[in-house]
Protein backbone atom coordinates (compact mmCIF):
# COMPACT_ATOMS: atom_id res chain seq x y z
CA UNK A 1 0.00 0.00 0.00
CA UNK A 2 1.41 3.06 -1.05
CA UNK A 3 -0.38 6.57 -0.36
CA UNK A 4 -3.62 4.04 0.58
CA UNK A 5 -3.28 2.74 -2.93
CA UNK A 6 -2.29 -0.75 -3.40
CA UNK A 7 0.88 -0.92 -5.68
CA UNK A 8 1.85 -4.57 -6.89
CA UNK A 9 5.36 -6.07 -7.22
CA UNK A 10 5.60 -7.53 -10.50
CA UNK A 11 9.73 -9.08 -12.23
CA UNK A 12 9.09 -9.12 -15.61
CA UNK A 13 10.74 -12.80 -15.60
CA UNK A 14 7.60 -13.68 -13.02
CA UNK A 15 4.99 -12.14 -14.82
CA UNK A 16 3.74 -15.37 -17.48
CA UNK A 17 3.49 -16.62 -14.19
CA UNK A 18 1.55 -14.79 -12.36
CA UNK A 19 -0.73 -13.99 -14.87
CA UNK A 20 -0.86 -17.81 -14.72
CA UNK A 21 -1.97 -17.48 -11.53
CA UNK A 22 -4.88 -15.26 -11.19
CA UNK A 23 -5.89 -16.40 -14.85
CA UNK A 24 -9.78 -18.05 -14.24
CA UNK A 25 -9.92 -21.03 -15.00
CA UNK A 26 -13.25 -21.12 -16.93
CA UNK A 27 -12.35 -17.77 -18.95
CA UNK A 28 -10.86 -18.84 -21.99
CA UNK A 29 -13.65 -21.78 -22.31
CA UNK A 30 -16.46 -21.54 -24.24
CA UNK A 31 -19.10 -22.64 -22.10
CA UNK A 32 -17.89 -20.90 -19.24
CA UNK A 33 -21.28 -20.24 -17.15
CA UNK A 34 -23.17 -16.71 -17.07
CA UNK A 35 -21.92 -14.75 -14.45
CA UNK A 36 -24.66 -12.94 -12.26
CA UNK A 37 -24.71 -8.96 -11.22
CA UNK A 38 -21.79 -8.40 -8.64
CA UNK A 39 -20.34 -11.81 -9.03
CA UNK A 40 -16.84 -10.73 -10.88
CA UNK A 41 -14.19 -8.91 -8.95
CA UNK A 42 -10.59 -8.57 -9.25
CA UNK A 43 -10.38 -9.43 -13.63
CA UNK A 44 -9.03 -5.88 -13.52
CA UNK A 45 -5.41 -5.26 -14.43
CA UNK A 46 -4.56 -1.35 -13.73
CA UNK A 47 -1.66 0.66 -15.49
CA UNK A 48 -1.24 2.79 -12.44
CA UNK A 49 0.14 6.80 -13.32
CA UNK A 50 0.55 9.00 -11.18
CA UNK A 51 -2.47 11.29 -12.25
CA UNK A 52 -4.69 8.07 -10.85
CA UNK A 53 -2.60 7.70 -7.84
CA UNK A 54 -3.87 10.99 -7.06
CA UNK A 55 -7.73 10.44 -8.51
CA UNK A 56 -7.74 6.92 -6.62
CA UNK A 57 -7.12 9.39 -3.35
CA UNK A 58 -10.32 11.47 -4.53
CA UNK A 59 -12.71 9.81 -5.98
CA UNK A 60 -14.15 6.74 -4.11
CA UNK A 61 -15.75 4.74 -7.33
CA UNK A 62 -12.34 5.26 -8.85
CA UNK A 63 -10.76 3.97 -5.26
CA UNK A 64 -12.85 0.93 -5.69
CA UNK A 65 -11.55 0.21 -8.90
CA UNK A 66 -8.15 0.41 -8.03
CA UNK A 67 -8.87 -1.75 -4.64
CA UNK A 68 -10.74 -4.42 -6.63
CA UNK A 69 -8.25 -5.10 -9.09
CA UNK A 70 -5.91 -8.11 -9.92
CA UNK A 71 -3.04 -6.30 -11.04
CA UNK A 72 -1.98 -3.12 -10.19
CA UNK A 73 0.79 -1.69 -12.25
CA UNK A 74 2.68 1.14 -11.60
CA UNK A 75 3.89 3.09 -15.14
CA UNK A 76 5.42 6.29 -13.50
CA UNK A 77 8.66 7.06 -12.86
CA UNK A 78 7.54 9.60 -9.81
CA UNK A 79 5.46 6.32 -8.12
CA UNK A 80 9.05 4.45 -7.85
CA UNK A 81 11.04 7.27 -6.74
CA UNK A 82 7.85 7.92 -4.28
CA UNK A 83 7.70 4.55 -2.88
CA UNK A 84 11.18 4.35 -2.29
CA UNK A 85 11.19 7.72 -0.45
CA UNK A 86 8.39 6.92 1.83
CA UNK A 87 8.86 2.74 2.16
CA UNK A 88 12.32 2.05 1.19
CA UNK A 89 10.62 -0.79 -1.10
CA UNK A 90 12.09 -0.72 -4.78
CA UNK A 91 8.94 -0.76 -7.40
CA UNK A 92 8.90 -2.55 -10.67
CA UNK A 93 7.86 0.17 -13.41
CA UNK A 94 6.89 -1.09 -16.94
CA UNK A 95 6.24 0.80 -19.90
CA UNK A 96 2.23 0.09 -20.63
CA UNK A 97 3.23 -0.73 -24.35
CA UNK A 98 5.86 -3.33 -23.18
CA UNK A 99 3.03 -4.58 -20.90
CA UNK A 100 0.40 -5.18 -23.11
CA UNK A 101 2.93 -6.99 -25.56
CA UNK A 102 4.41 -9.24 -22.86
CA UNK A 103 0.39 -9.99 -21.67
CA UNK A 104 -0.78 -10.56 -25.52
CA UNK A 105 2.66 -13.06 -25.77
CA UNK A 106 1.50 -15.08 -22.60
CA UNK A 107 -2.02 -15.59 -23.81
CA UNK A 108 -0.99 -16.55 -27.41
CA UNK A 109 0.90 -19.43 -26.19
CA UNK A 110 -2.07 -20.71 -24.94
CA UNK A 111 -4.24 -19.60 -28.19
CA UNK A 112 -6.47 -17.74 -25.67
CA UNK A 113 -8.96 -15.07 -26.99
CA UNK A 114 -9.20 -11.49 -27.42
CA UNK A 115 -11.77 -9.03 -27.44
CA UNK A 116 -10.94 -5.12 -28.95
CA UNK A 117 -13.21 -2.52 -27.72
CA UNK A 118 -12.11 1.05 -28.24
CA UNK A 119 -11.37 4.00 -30.58
CA UNK A 120 -12.37 5.08 -34.37
CA UNK A 121 -13.49 2.15 -36.30
CA UNK A 122 -10.89 2.62 -38.88
CA UNK A 123 -8.06 3.06 -36.28
CA UNK A 124 -9.29 -0.55 -34.22
CA UNK A 125 -9.28 -2.13 -37.88
CA UNK A 126 -5.88 -1.31 -38.77
CA UNK A 127 -4.80 -2.08 -34.92
CA UNK A 128 -6.39 -5.63 -35.31
CA UNK A 129 -4.80 -6.37 -38.61
CA UNK A 130 -1.06 -5.29 -36.81
CA UNK A 131 -2.18 -7.45 -33.56
CA UNK A 132 -2.87 -10.94 -35.59
CA UNK A 133 0.09 -10.04 -37.75
CA UNK A 134 2.58 -10.13 -34.88
CA UNK A 135 0.51 -13.07 -32.57
CA UNK A 136 -1.10 -15.08 -34.81
CA UNK A 137 -2.06 -17.73 -32.66
CA UNK A 138 -4.36 -15.03 -30.71
CA UNK A 139 -7.65 -16.16 -31.41
CA UNK A 140 -9.64 -11.70 -31.70
CA UNK A 141 -13.12 -13.14 -31.34
CA UNK A 142 -14.89 -9.40 -31.57
CA UNK A 143 -14.30 -6.03 -32.00
CA UNK A 144 -16.15 -2.69 -31.29
CA UNK A 145 -15.98 0.86 -31.82
CA UNK A 146 -15.94 2.91 -28.65
CA UNK A 147 -18.86 4.88 -29.91
CA UNK A 148 -21.65 3.40 -27.85
CA UNK A 149 -24.99 4.75 -27.43
CA UNK A 150 -26.53 3.90 -24.05
CA UNK A 151 -29.06 2.15 -25.85
CA UNK A 152 -26.62 0.04 -27.57
CA UNK A 153 -24.56 -0.71 -24.24
CA UNK A 154 -26.60 -3.96 -23.14
CA UNK A 155 -25.77 -5.56 -26.49
CA UNK A 156 -22.43 -4.53 -26.48
CA UNK A 157 -21.94 -6.32 -23.14
CA UNK A 158 -23.69 -9.19 -24.22
CA UNK A 159 -21.93 -9.74 -27.80
CA UNK A 160 -18.72 -9.49 -25.14
CA UNK A 161 -20.02 -11.97 -22.35
CA UNK A 162 -21.23 -14.55 -24.70
CA UNK A 163 -17.70 -14.36 -27.11
CA UNK A 164 -15.91 -14.81 -23.64
CA UNK A 165 -12.31 -13.49 -24.55
CA UNK A 166 -9.48 -13.96 -21.88
CA UNK A 167 -8.94 -10.93 -22.36
CA UNK A 168 -10.83 -7.19 -22.89
CA UNK A 169 -8.34 -4.78 -24.08
CA UNK A 170 -10.50 -1.45 -24.28
CA UNK A 171 -9.14 2.24 -25.08
CA UNK A 172 -9.94 5.36 -25.77
CA UNK A 173 -13.20 6.59 -27.03
CA UNK A 174 -15.72 4.81 -24.43
CA UNK A 175 -17.93 6.74 -22.57
CA UNK A 176 -16.64 6.75 -19.04
CA UNK A 177 -13.12 5.45 -20.08
CA UNK A 178 -11.68 3.05 -17.36
CA UNK A 179 -14.73 3.58 -14.63
CA UNK A 180 -17.21 1.45 -17.92
CA UNK A 181 -15.68 -1.56 -16.67
CA UNK A 182 -15.87 -0.66 -13.39
CA UNK A 183 -19.28 -0.19 -13.82
CA UNK A 184 -20.44 -3.41 -15.95
CA UNK A 185 -18.00 -5.55 -14.15
CA UNK A 186 -21.03 -7.74 -13.18
CA UNK A 187 -22.04 -8.48 -17.00
CA UNK A 188 -18.90 -9.12 -18.64
CA UNK A 189 -17.40 -12.73 -19.10
CA UNK A 190 -14.89 -13.87 -16.25
CA UNK A 191 -11.31 -13.05 -17.80
CA UNK A 192 -8.95 -10.10 -17.46
CA UNK A 193 -10.05 -6.29 -18.82
CA UNK A 194 -6.91 -3.67 -19.60
CA UNK A 195 -7.51 -0.04 -20.58
CA UNK A 196 -5.07 1.79 -22.22
CA UNK A 197 -5.88 5.31 -23.47
CA UNK A 198 -3.53 5.49 -26.40
CA UNK A 199 -2.99 1.85 -27.14
CA UNK A 200 -5.14 1.48 -30.25
CA UNK A 201 -3.42 4.22 -32.05
CA UNK A 202 0.08 3.30 -31.51
CA UNK A 203 -0.87 -0.73 -32.51
CA UNK A 204 -2.29 1.29 -35.92
CA UNK A 205 0.86 3.50 -36.14
CA UNK A 206 -1.16 6.53 -35.77
CA UNK A 207 0.87 7.45 -32.99
CA UNK A 208 4.50 7.05 -31.65
CA UNK A 209 5.48 5.26 -28.16
CA UNK A 210 8.03 6.94 -26.16
CA UNK A 211 11.40 5.28 -26.81
CA UNK A 212 12.82 3.12 -24.26
CA UNK A 213 15.63 5.53 -23.62
CA UNK A 214 13.43 8.14 -22.77
CA UNK A 215 10.67 6.25 -20.42
CA UNK A 216 13.28 4.50 -18.84
CA UNK A 217 14.63 8.53 -17.53
CA UNK A 218 10.77 9.28 -16.93
CA UNK A 219 11.15 12.16 -19.98
CA UNK A 220 7.93 10.72 -21.63
CA UNK A 221 5.97 13.66 -20.33
CA UNK A 222 7.91 16.17 -22.62
CA UNK A 223 6.57 14.77 -25.79
CA UNK A 224 3.05 14.70 -24.10
CA UNK A 225 3.81 18.56 -23.58
CA UNK A 226 4.50 18.78 -26.71
CA UNK A 227 0.88 16.93 -28.61
CA UNK A 228 -0.95 18.85 -25.98
CA UNK A 229 0.51 22.07 -24.30
CA UNK A 230 -2.24 22.45 -21.94
CA UNK A 231 -0.83 19.17 -20.00
CA UNK A 232 2.02 21.60 -18.86
CA UNK A 233 -0.95 22.42 -16.19
CA UNK A 234 -0.37 18.59 -14.34
CA UNK A 235 2.79 20.39 -12.69
CA UNK A 236 0.56 21.83 -10.11
CA UNK A 237 -0.85 18.20 -8.96
CA UNK A 238 2.65 16.98 -9.22
CA UNK A 239 4.20 19.59 -6.70
CA UNK A 240 1.16 18.35 -4.67
CA UNK A 241 2.16 15.08 -4.85
CA UNK A 242 5.89 15.80 -3.63
CA UNK A 243 4.07 17.87 -0.58
CA UNK A 244 2.29 14.67 0.21
CA UNK A 245 5.36 12.76 0.30
CA UNK A 246 7.21 15.02 2.62
CA UNK A 247 4.51 15.33 4.73
CA UNK A 248 3.44 11.55 5.54
CA UNK A 249 6.99 10.96 5.79
CA UNK A 250 7.35 13.85 8.87
CA UNK A 251 4.60 12.52 9.91
CA UNK A 252 5.69 8.89 9.82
Amino acid sequence: MFLKVPLDIVLPEELPSVIERLFPSSANHDDAPSLQSGQTRGRDIVLLSLRDLLRARRNGEYRNYILNAALVIPISRSLVSGAKFLTGIKVIRYMPFHFVIDLLSILEKREYPLYLLGSGSRVLKMAEKNIHSTFPRLRIVGRREGSIRRQEEPAVLEAIRKASPSLLLAGRGIRGGELWIARNSGRLNSGFRLWCSDLFDVFADKKRRPSDAVFNKGLECIGYFLRNPFRFFRIFPYFRYKLLLLTCRIVK
